[in-house]
């Protein structure tokens, strides 16, 4: 397997203090989406099919640099990192949704249950149960980046997961929810695999090539360089769109958000640690280990919405619930990075067992 991004690059300043550009940029699109209404509305409403398309054009420009660090070739010697892949696979179909099925209702049946409307009770636990059935497709490779992932694991990974997306989503939310029918959209589900998976790839791959065949590996790398810092910003700017979207909502039922919250961060920190633990005790490196992790504890959130609101009504506690999810995302992701890269020598302790042998794949 690569080993291009074993081993993760110097921080720069910038990244060094993300943490802070990012609760910097919450503020600003809470304040922004409050200040100008009219401007938010209107960028909110340029979507189609429940994908907003500013938001899309700023994931492109964060996850295009990553895969054109992607070199097709190597996806073979994925077979190798067999382990990582199952872990991967049992946190997001066999446990995953059901810990957050538990979870819900534990808190909005129970803890929570004085603070929350007793008629959005079921409401809120379906959406909680909707975001947490759909795994992440595109963000998942900003953050396999920042914590130095192997770039073909996650890529491999992530279009493993959406084929069964495809075919898994529809029947565990009937299982958790008691529905007989579920409704899945299909054109916010096969447009996004197609938006954030085939385009990007089929778009990175061209320009890979077209430079290695211009400038070798020192073209590849100083647009690599240039395009860092653009990745870094669209992320950024990301934070602002999502929280200036809701930043009505956050204002009007700050109560209601933050109880909401305390399930889907619980869900993060248990699928990101079980699939992180399992990866250490199975001797998985580090370089696979924390995709794994991070694979494990994100949602597809656009689905989730789009769902949510096909299911219950745009003004729905489910439609409500699946926003909470977008609204933490993203901090509460960055925060599982700086766990991952804060353990790397707890990895370099660990035994690490030899992968299956492939004659095909040459190392």
């Amino acid at each position: 397997m690569s080993t291009d991004n074993q081993a993760a690059a110097p921080i720069s300043l910038f990244a060094r203090y993300l943490t802070l550009w990012v609760a910097l940029c919450i503020v600003a699109g809470i304040v922004l989406g409050r200040w100008l209404p009219g401007a938010f509305a209107a960028l909110s409403s340029l979507e189609t099919q429940h994908i907003n398309l500013p938001v899309a054009a700023l994931v492109w420009v964060m996850i295009v640099p990553m895969l054109l660090r992607i070199d097709l070739r190597q996806l073979a010697s994925v077979r190798e990192q067999w382990r990582g892949v199952g872990v991967t696979l049992l946190v997001n179909w066999a446990i995953k949704p059901f810990s957050m099925a538990l979870l819900g209702w534990l808190f909005v049946r129970h803890v929570f249950a004085a603070w929350l409307p007793a008629g959005e009770h079921d409401a809120y636990i379906a959406g909680l149960v909707l975001l947490a059935a759909a795994p992440c497709t595109a963000m998942v490779f900003v953050w396999s980046r920042l914590c130095g992932g192997d770039p073909h694991f996650t890529l491999a990974q992530v279009a493993l997961n959406d084929t069964i997306m495809v075919l898994a989503f529809a029947p565990i939310v009937g299982l958790l929810l008691g529905m007989a029918s579920i409704h899945v959209p299909w054109g916010t589900l096969l447009l996004s695999v197609l938006a954030y998976i085939v385009l990007p790839v089929v778009l990175a791959q061209a320009w890979r090539a077209s430079l290695l065949r211009r400038g070798g590996e020192a073209a590849l790398h100083a647009v690599l360089a240039r395009l860092e810092p653009c990745s870094m910003m669209a992320l950024l700017a990301t934070l602002v769109l999502l929280f200036g979207f809701q930043g009505e909502t956050i204002t009007q039922q700050p109560l209601v958000i933050a109880l909401l919250a305390v399930p889907i961060v619980i869900q993060v920190y248990l699928n990101a640690g079980i699939a992180y633990g399992l990866s250490r005790w199975l001797g998985v490196p580090h370089c696979v280990a924390g995709p794994s992790a991070l694979i494990g504890a994100s949602n597809f959130f656009e689905l989730a919405v789009a769902a949510a609101i096909s299911l219950f009504g745009l003004r729905s506690g489910a439609a409500l619930a699946t926003v909470v999810g977008v609204l933490v995302e993203v901090p509460v992701m960055l925060s599982v990075v700086r766990l991952v890269n804060g353990t790397t020598r707890w990895f370099a302790a660990a035994p690490q067992r030899a992968p299956e042998a492939h004659p095909q794949a040459a190392e």
